[in-house]
């Protein structure tokens, strides 16, 4: 057995895409539209993968209420939202009606519309509208690099203890390692800044473009 990284050559990207993390017909047609609408955006939509991923870790957790900074299209509060347990509820915070008015309509057509929230503005100022107590079970945290810190300040005080905050990108393509412009740099500052955080307890998963989940204590 070796601890030497496996390199996801294409062939075995799909590979593990078919086997456990296929899309259905709803997300194809969501990807598809996306990459068709904003085709210099689209890479901005989280990878099948990792969309099957947070169905199962939703699922896993049994998350009742959840919250999701960054939206775009809807691929990830989609996936989040089918793994919700019965009554569970999801709050998206997002700045883009363009963006969003497609996620809408997903939503829509998978059925669990009613499961969402979608709150538009700021979110460095719309999440403090969210009740103070530690209610929250899961955050996903996928927006602009640089707020990444206020809206994990923002989020972790909200956490029930054992609640989960995933953070998506935190491997920059590995320009974490050198990073070439303010977001990358940002995202570099933020990882050391939650290891150190005494709340947490973190792991870093090479998923996608890096997955940080915090587990809070």
């Amino acid at each position: 057995m070796s601890s030497k990284p496996l390199p996801l050559t294409p062939e075995l990207h799909a590979y593990l895409v078919a086997h456990g993390s296929a899309p259905d017909e709803v997300v194809r047609e969501l990807e598809e539209e996306t990459r068709a609408v904003l085709p210099d955006r689209a890479v901005m939509q989280v990878a099948p993968e990792q969309a099957a991923f947070l169905t199962f870790l939703t699922r896993l957790l049994d998350v009742r209420q959840a919250v999701e900074v960054g939206t775009f299209t809807g691929l990830s509060s989609l996936a989040i939202a089918r793994g919700l347990a019965d009554g569970g509820r999801l709050t998206c915070f997002d700045i883009s009606e363009e963006y969003t008015d497609i996620a809408r309509r997903y939503w829509a057509r998978a059925g669990v519309a009613d499961r969402i929230e979608l709150r538009i503005g700021p979110a460095a100022e719309t999440l403090r509208a969210l009740p103070r107590e530690r209610y929250l079970d899961l955050a996903f945290i996928d927006a602009d690099k640089v707020g990444y810190p206020v809206y994990w300040d923002e989020l972790v005080p909200r956490m029930r203890p054992g609640g989960l905050v995933a953070v998506d990108n935190t491997l920059r393509a590995g320009r974490v390692l050198a990073p070439e412009n303010a977001d990358d740099r940002a995202v570099a500052a933020f990882n050391d800044q939650i290891m150190a955080d005494v709340r947490v307890d973190v792991v870093m998963l090479p998923l996608a473009d890096g997955v940080t989940l915090a587990r809070v204590r």
